[in-house]
């Protein structure tokens, strides 16, 4: 029985996620199909927010991004639950505030993004480049 995400995974954050940390690193659809065993028509799908991918891409996909697979899973809970923020200990910080974000119930999911993008950029501006280990 092949698991289907259709209510289960945030396809548009897990897209917007590859598609920054590709171009970050300047990879193509290509490079990173090659890194991560996904074809580059379904990446392109996913990062277009019209593909579906499976379990075993999912777990692919947040692996080469060094997620925790339940960023990218929508929770089945009352709009009274509260939503916990997943993340790594070792993720940079603007992935970290973005997980903050995207829980927060008074927000938008449009205006999540930009609050993102916003701290994203002021983050790289005003962040002191660490100092290369000899």
């Amino acid at each position: 029985m092949a698991f289907r995400n259709d209510n289960f995974v945030k396809t548009q954050e897990l897209g917007s996620a590859i598609k920054r940390r590709r171009e970050e690193l300047g990879l193509s659809l290509r490079d990173v199909a090659d890194k991560t065993g996904v074809s580059a028509s379904t990446l392109s799908r996913i990062e277009n927010g019209t593909g579906k991918p499976d379990a075993d891409n999912i777990a692919r996909l947040t692996g080469w991004l060094d997620m925790p697979i339940d960023r990218v899973m929508n929770k089945q809970a009352s709009a009274s639950d509260v939503e916990p923020v997943i993340y790594y200990p070792h993720e940079a910080t603007p992935e970290i505030v973005e997980a903050h974000l995207r829980a927060d119930k008074n927000l938008t999911p449009e205006t999540a993004n930009a609050l993102s993008e916003l701290f994203r950029v002021a983050y790289k501006q005003f962040s002191v480049p660490s100092k290369k280990k000899k």
